[in-house]
């Protein structure tokens, strides 16, 4: 039987701890693996979250089988085959688990993953070929080069080179990859001029932005950012783009290299403190990289003065259009309906915990009916076009994708485009996604 006794969860909302990455025991071995020993054992004893990711059954799989069939016969070693499934969509901490701070029991299952995956990167354990992957910035530079763009999106497409790409990074061959542009988002933004020029601010919002265009928005789908500018500046909010951010750091957390993290923050942080000195808000297309400056960097560097006025002064771009509707700046002279939209929410969405602002935006449209499905798609980035993984993250994302057939929607969308494109992969009848920003614009006739 289990070493913990369960008891009655904390009736009040979750608290997150800073993560102290730079203390003395966060690497030391012996303290991880009786953290995890101990965390693993509360799990045992509640497994609430047995249906959320693979990391869990993983976790009970391995103590079911096991001699014992409790946590004591589960060899040390094999507890990396439950931290490599956990890809931090938070949602364990989020929705789930009772015993999270302010609980006596202060379990953190994803940061507690967190500081496994770090330990590994600082033992050298992380693959040349993860690094690869993770490195997104680098990647989409040298894949969206004139030259090699073309040559990338047609290997994308030849099964001879995808089974290249699977024996040299991981990719599986049957995984969706996304095209490369050579005309990036800030090619397409460079001598942008807003046309807004009455700028109004309101109690929440200066309704003046710095667009931050996130790695996949300038090289895989420029189109993402194009639609926001165009959907904000229809609303009279004047938009600028950040052309000289790099990554967000998300790919190099959920890989455990923190000072790459790090890296990352020293280049970002104060290029955009400097738009919000000058009177500017921070919007970005993708959940995961809003959740990046929101939360975890907060929780990285908690003293961190221009961390700080970037965590207050970004936001999720439907939350922002959201603020500007309550105040009477969003426009709603919408010019076509969208029918019965199907929306996938976010996992890094959920957790911002701003509530479901992009259907109420979606909804403002006549004529239009929005089901939201709250359930991970499980692509997490890499996770799903990873040989090892693969086949798992399209079992995962079979519910979600039954969802929105069962739905019969005139349209179906997530805030996150790799989701979006995995429950695409998940339906396999053709049809495709359209991000948010695409749909409200065609609302909008612009």
């Amino acid at each position: 039987m289990s070493n913990q006794i369960p008891r009655e969860g904390s009736l009040e909302a979750p608290k997150r701890h800073p993560l102290d990455w730079r203390g003395r025991d966060f690497y030391d071995e012996q303290a991880l693996f009786a953290e995890l020993e101990r965390v693993f054992d509360i799990c045992h004893g509640c497994r609430r979250c047995f249906n959320l990711c693979h990391a869990f059954p993983t976790l009970f799989d391995l103590i079911d089988e096991s001699e014992s069939m409790e946590l004591d016969g589960v060899a040390k070693t094999d507890y990396w085959k439950v931290v490599e499934h956990c890809y931090l969509c938070d949602m364990c901490f989020m929705t789930k688990c009772p015993y999270v701070p302010p609980h006596e029991w202060n379990v953190d299952f994803p940061h507690l993953m967190l500081r496994a995956k770090a330990f590994a990167n600082r033992k050298g354990k992380v693959r040349t070929r993860d690094r690869i992957l993770s490195s997104t910035d680098a990647v989409g530079a040298l894949a969206s080069i004139p030259v090699a763009a073309p040559v990338v999106n047609a290997a994308i497409r030849m099964p001879a080179a995808r089974v290249l790409l699977e024996k040299s990074l991981g990719v599986d061959r049957k995984a969706r990859v996304p095209e490369y542009h050579s005309d990036t988002l800030r090619k397409r933004m460079r001598g942008h001029r807003s046309a807004t020029t009455d700028v109004k601010a309101t109690e929440a919002t200066r309704g003046k932005v710095v667009l931050f265009g996130t790695c996949y928005g300038n090289y895989n789908e420029p189109a993402l950012g194009e639609d926001l500018v165009a959907v904000f500046e229809h609303n009279a909010i004047f938009v600028v783009l950040c052309d000289d951010a790099r990554c967000c750091g998300m790919p190099k957390l959920e890989l455990g290299d923190l000072e790459a993290v790090d890296r990352v923050r020293q280049h970002n942080v104060p290029r955009l403190a400097n738009f919000v000195d000058q009177g500017f808000d921070i919007v970005a297309p993708i959940p995961s990289c809003v959740l990046m400056f929101k939360q975890e960097l907060p929780l990285m560097f908690p003293d961190d003065a221009g961390v700080a006025k970037v965590r207050d002064a970004i936001f999720d771009p439907f939350e922002y259009l959201i603020l500007r509707h309550r105040a009477g700046e969003l426009r709603t002279d919408f010019a076509a309906p969208l029918g019965h939209v199907a929306y996938h929410v976010a996992c890094h969405q959920r957790v911002q915990n701003i509530g479901l602002k992009t259907k109420e935006v979606l909804e403002l449209v006549p004529d239009t009916r929005v089901t939201a499905i709250e359930r991970c798609s499980a692509h997490d980035g890499t996770y799903a076009v990873k040989k090892k993984f693969h086949d798992i993250a399209m079992k995962l994302v079979r519910p979600v994708a039954k969802r929105v057939s069962d739905a019969k929607p005139d349209h179906y969308t997530s805030d996150c485009v790799l989701a979006a494109s995995h429950i695409e992969h998940g339906l396999g009848d053709g049809s495709k996604a359209e991000p948010p920003f695409k749909l409200l614009r065609r609302a909008y006739g612009i």
